[in-house]
Order: C-alpha cells, then sequence, then structure tokens
C-alpha cells in the first residue's frame, strides 16, 4: 500500500471537505469518494456496487451510511459493507493524517 498526500494537514482537510457532503478524489485513475462524519474522516469506491452510480452524488446518513442517489442502496462508510445483501460491500481506503499530511491509502 502507498500513502498518498491529499492535503498539506488535518486543518486544510477539514476546511475543504464539509460534513456529510461526499467529495470525489481521483487518485492514480482511482475513484475515491471521501466523506467527513462525526469528525472522522472515511473513504470508499465512488462507484456504487449495485449500478456503478458515482457515490460522491449521493447523500450520508445520520447513521455514517452513504446511499447511493441512483436505487437509494446503502452502504455504511467505516466499513464498506452493504446494509442489505442484494449488493456487494464497497472497497475502503485507509485515511491518516499527522505532521507531515493527510493522506489515503492506495
Amino acid at each position: 500500500m502507498e500513502w498518498v498526500k491529499i492535503f498539506s494537514n488535518d486543518a486544510e482537510a477539514r476546511s475543504r471537505i464539509l460534513p456529510d457532503k461526499p467529495q470525489l478524489l481521483v487518485i492514480y485513475g482511482k475513484r475515491i469518494c471521501l466523506v467527513l462524519h462525526d469528525e472522522n474522516f472515511m473513504a470508499v469506491q465512488d462507484a456504487c456496487s449495485h449500478n456503478g452510480e458515482s457515490l460522491s452524488k449521493g447523500q450520508v446518513n445520520y447513521l455514517g451510511e452513504i446511499i447511493c442517489p441512483w436505487h437509494g442502496y446503502r452502504f455504511r462508510l467505516n466499513s464498506g459493507q452493504a446494509c442489505d445483501s442484494s449488493s456487494p460491500d464497497l472497497k475502503t481506503f485507509p485515511v491518516k493524517s499527522d505532521d507531515s499530511g493527510f493522506f489515503i491509502g492506495i
């Protein structure tokens, strides 16, 4: 795994990523959906595993689930787990922040 620097620090990340507003990132050709929910950053694949729609166009509910804008499929942001068994789980990406920057693991 490679840690890719996205922002210079945690403060910059928090100023650019609004709470519960999914943000699309493209890193090395991979589409990743980054979300700040309950003060924690989480990253999942951007494509819904049901039909491929961009989850960064979706919404985040109070339970920390991202909801696909096409058919309403829900996935837990912290684990990528589908909230029902009819769709495969999402791939998750680790996020970390330290004195040298804000990173996503690819």
